[in-house]
């Protein structure tokens, strides 16, 4: 379905992601571990077309996204939920998800889909009507996951949807990401929490400073020396550990 091969792309004459090559097939679901700065959100952008590529080629079921503008990319079944949830805070729950079915296959079953959203998040349901802006950040997450469904997408692309969350709502929310998944969507998480990225996803890649370093199936991550060093690890070392990983770049 989804394929990036040898994809390199920089933000002006600073390289962000170099011969990064992924692969996610219908109804999978795949994580990118890294630190901050590694290229992950940049891999999305790549796949969304707003990053210029300078090699490489992103593919969804055998068409060149590159050959497409941005907004046409969606119309293809991608739907992308950034980071930071970006909701418009002086529209309502309704209406922010209203503006997710903007396509024409999206716009013909909007009313169906919204149902759909407001049985994946009940909350949403009981507070369609409430300001985006006033709601709490695990709320406003379900509305960003919500808004990405509007679009029937094929492939959801998640950036780091437990930013910023308290534990009990970053629990919820993966507990809909899981319930998204058995759907039939594929999905490309990517979050810096390797524990519930990789207990999510059924495959991963770990990328350092813009390349892909590791990719296996997560059971196997899971157990892997330097994944439970570097980052299952992370949370007991703090920032410690994260220098370690920085110094070490030496994959086992």
């Amino acid at each position: 379905m989804l394929e990036l091969s040898g994809v390199s792309a920089s933000y002006g004459s600073v390289p962000a992601i170099t011969d990064v090559s992924i692969a996610i097939g219908e109804g999978e679901a795949v994580g990118l571990l890294g630190a901050n700065g590694a290229g992950k959100s940049t891999t999305l952008r790549a796949v969304s077309g707003l990053v210029k590529l300078f090699a490489g080629k992103v593919t969804f079921d055998g068409v060149d996204l590159a050959t497409l503008p941005p907004y046409r990319i969606p119309e293809l079944g991608i739907a992308h939920v950034p980071e930071g949830r970006q909701v418009f805070p002086e529209m309502t729950v309704q209406e922010n998800l209203e503006i997710g079915a903007y396509t024409p296959k999206a716009k013909a079953d909007r009313a169906r889909t919204m149902e759909l959203v407001y049985s994946i998040f009940p909350r949403l349901a009981d507070r369609r009507k409430q300001l985006a802006g006033t709601m709490s950040g695990g709320e406003q997450q379900m509305v960003a996951v919500g808004r990405g469904l509007m679009l029937k997408p094929r492939l959801l692309m998640l950036d780091e949807p437990s930013l910023g969350l308290a534990p009990v709502m970053t629990d919820v929310t993966f507990e809909k990401i899981g319930e998204i998944h058995k759907m039939g969507t594929a999905i490309l998480l990517v979050e810096q929490n390797a524990k519930i990225a990789l207990e999510t996803a059924h495959y991963g890649y770990v990328l350092e400073i813009g390349r892909v370093v590791m990719n296996d199936t997560c059971e196997r991550l899971m157990s892997s020396p330097d994944i439970q060093e570097f980052y299952l690890g992370a949370k007991e070392a703090g920032a410690r550990g994260e220098r370690r990983w920085k110094k070490k770049k030496t994959w086992r």
